[in-house]
């Protein structure tokens, strides 16, 4: 027999997944019923309400997909768009682009408003776009930009749709649990995410939910939604209303995405972003302190995922590397144009702690005095220190 590779634990300080607490592994380990148990759809219930909770929202079409954000972003495009249909899509990061890939793939129209990545998009672009078209179904954008680490502002952009008479949709599978995410406040239509970022459940969940408005329109679709799976008027009978099987439930991967949404309400939602923020802020003066900026301008940081600028002439890949085999610490690199340009630093969920931020910056230190990079030993720590203390 080959050998088996034994998984490593690490400290996940990249852009997703993040680590998981003990609470909610235990939870997954919850006895196996049947997925149309009377006990098992009382747990779904309450992922359901718990869900509201996270989302501030009092929507009734509220569920979990069995997948991961992306299967979120399919389903939500898939289930709203209809072929020669018009979407807007503002863009400035990779998962815009999967956005406007995927509405393509629906056979609609796609009209793209587009920013540099590591700045948030212009609204002004997004209303000249919408006053240069006739009829709009939907306008979407990204709420946290995982590739860029960009917080864009959602409420003007939906006023925006709104004002056209088109649907927002908003991805927040970055966001959620980490920075506040007002469905109802802001007047998002359609906002999905996953579980193993900010929520701090592991991959395989994806929570959706759907305003009055966004669901009226899904259910006056002329043509029949291309996915089964994805569904989403047949996973409302399953998780919502009469509990008609759709697909086998992801059972243990509720179990803890509900333990994780318990983590966080007893927490309290100010409590968690504030200890996001917190974080992030000494994170990046710790940062500062190497010599490196952060890409976003710092009034639209995302405070869960920091784009830190690599300093030139340091081989990024190689302290990677070490940090993963040497410290058991992963960091993410840049994606597209931003290969090779930016570390993407992840402090989400159970992963955003203090003693996390510490243990980066001491092993940052030692693998870049080992590279001959120039600065003051110690001066990271004790910056992020300070913020602490403050």
């Amino acid at each position: 027999m080959q050998e088996i590779t034994e998984p490593k634990d690490r400290l996940l300080l990249g852009p997703g997944p993040s680590n998981v607490n003990p609470r909610v592994i235990r939870a997954m380990t919850m006895p196996l019923m049947g997925y149309l148990d009377p006990t098992f759809l009382g747990v779904m219930g309450d992922v359901v309400e718990l869900l509201r909770t996270a989302f501030r929202t009092k929507n009734d079409f509220t569920l979990a997909l069995s997948g991961t954000g992306t299967s979120g972003m399919e389903a939500s495009l898939i289930n709203i768009l209809e072929p020669e249909d018009t979407v807007v899509v503002a863009i400035n990061g990779v998962f815009g682009l999967r956005i406007a890939d995927i509405a393509g793939r629906c056979g609609a129209n796609v009209v793209t408003v587009d920013a540099d990545w590591g700045s948030p998009i212009d609204i002004g672009l997004v209303k000249q776009a919408l006053e240069n078209l006739d009829k709009v179904k939907l306008v979407a954008a990204v709420h946290v930009e995982t590739s860029t680490g960009v917080v864009q502002p959602m409420q003007p952009l939906a006023e925006l749709a709104h004002a056209k008479g088109a649907l927002f949709l908003a991805d927040a599978v970055t966001s959620l649990g980490g920075v506040d995410v007002r469905i109802d406040d802001w007047g998002i239509d359609i906002c999905y995410s996953a579980t193993q970022k900010c929520v701090g459940s592991p991959p395989g969940m994806s929570p959706i939910t759907l305003s009055p408005n966004a669901v009226e329109a899904m259910r006056s679709r002329q043509n029949k939604v291309q996915s089964f799976y994805l569904d989403l008027q047949l996973l409302e009978k399953y998780w919502l209303t009469d509990h008609v099987y759709h697909h086998t439930a992801s059972m243990s991967m509720i179990y803890g995405l509900r333990e994780a949404l318990l983590m966080l309400v007893e927490e309290g939602l100010e409590d968690r972003f504030a200890r996001h923020s917190l974080n992030a802020q000494a994170l990046k003066a710790g940062l500062r302190e190497l010599g490196m900026g952060v890409l976003a301008e710092e009034e639209f940081q995302a405070p869960q995922l920091t784009a830190a600028l690599i300093p030139e002439g340091l081989d990024e890949a190689k302290v990677r590397r070490a940090l993963l085999n040497e410290y058991g610490i992963e960091i993410g690199g840049g994606l597209g144009s931003l290969a090779g340009k930016v570390w993407r630093i992840g402090l989400m969920g159970e992963s955003s702690k203090s003693s996390h931020v510490l243990n980066l910056l001491q092993a940052l230190e030692s693998l870049l005095a080992r590279e001959n990079y120039k600065f003051d030993v110690g001066s990271s720590l004790s910056a992020a220190q300070k913020v602490f203390a403050s």
